[in-house]
C-alpha cells in the first residue's frame, strides 16, 4: 500500500500550491498535463519543491489544511528547513487546538 503524501509545488507565476496524493510522480505528471487541480492548469509548468509522507489520508489532509493555513513566508521556511520547522509547526497549540494538524 502506498503512503499519502503532502506535496508543494512551486508555479510558473511562483505562486505555492498544496496538495496530497498516494501517488507523487503521478500526481506531478498529472498536474503538468493539464489535468491536474484548475489552480495549476493555468500556471504551467509546476516543479515540485516540497514532500512530506503520512500514515493516512486524513492525516495527510489535515497536515494540507495547516500548511495551506501558513503564509507564504513560513510555508519557504517549510521548505527550507523541514525538520525545523515541521517540529514549531506540530507544536503550535493554535494548529492542534483546531484540529488540524496531524503527522
Amino acid at each position: 500500500m502506498k503512503k499519502w503524501q503532502v506535496y508543494i509545488l512551486r508555479c510558473s507565476d511562483n505562486t505555492l500550491y498544496t496538495g496530497i496524493t498516494n501517488n507523487l510522480e503521478n500526481r506531478l505528471q498529472t498536474h503538468n498535463e493539464k489535468r491536474g487541480a484548475r489552480y495549476t492548469r493555468t500556471r504551467l509548468p509546476v516543479t515540485l519543491i516540497y514532500h512530506e509522507e503520512a500514515s493516512s489520508r486524513s492525516l495527510a489532509s489535515r497536515r494540507e489544511a495547516a500548511i495551506k493555513k501558513l503564509s507564504r513566508s513560513k510555508k519557504l521556511k517549510l521548505i527550507a528547513e523541514p525538520e525545523t520547522t515541521a517540529q514549531k509547526i506540530d507544536h503550535d497549540p493554535l494548529l492542534k487546538k483546531r484540529g488540524s494538524l496531524e503527522v
